[in-house]
């Protein structure tokens, strides 16, 4: 079955997800400017404008990005996407995800994902997500909504160097209890 991984209409009732594009980079790199961001994951220097120009462009290039972005008031939110579709084992990812910290504990990323695989399991069987071995946060979030840690493997974010990965994995059945 065909599907855009980058949708143009994806909300809820807190966020709306609206496809990434290069004129956004200022006011996404104004959230992920936060070293405290950053803090836990397997690229802690993400804050840094040059490192972060290297997830923007991976971001642009991968054609699944979104722009989140919060509902009444329009303010960038963060940023997360789909990538490396499988058709064969019908299976994607979902991840390169950070929410500012102003929304922290509030329930967007839990809707995030919610409206994320919503969406995309109208064409897939299993969501992975790859969460970096030291990012507790990710970790416990992603478990909360029921993702089950399937191994540790090692993994190079676009531009950057390999790093242990945690694989977490999210069955269209699970869709139910979210």
């Amino acid at each position: 079955m065909h599907f855009s991984a980058q949708p143009t209409h994806l909300e809820g009732d807190k966020i709306r997800l609206i496809p990434l594009s290069e004129d956004h980079f200022e006011a996404l790199y104004a959230v992920a400017a936060d070293p405290l961001l950053w803090e836990q994951h397997p690229n802690p220097n993400r804050y840094q404008r040059t490192d972060f120009e290297i997830y923007f462009k991976g971001a642009l290039e991968s054609k699944g990005a979104f722009l989140i972005l919060e509902k009444t008031t329009n303010a960038v939110v963060g940023c997360s996407r789909y990538y490396d579709y499988n058709a064969i084992h019908n299976t994607i990812l979902i991840g390169y995800t950070f929410v500012g910290r102003a929304y922290w504990g509030s329930g967007y990323n839990r809707q995030l994902k919610k409206i994320m695989l919503g969406y995309i399991f109208q064409y897939v069987a299993t969501v992975f997500f790859h969460i970096g071995a030291q990012n507790f946060r990710s970790q416990k979030a992603i478990s909360k909504l029921g993702a089950e840690k399937i191994n540790e493997i090692e993994v190079a974010y676009f531009g950057e160097p390999e790093k242990i990965n945690f694989v977490y994995a999210f069955q269209r059945h699970q869709l139910a209890a979210l």
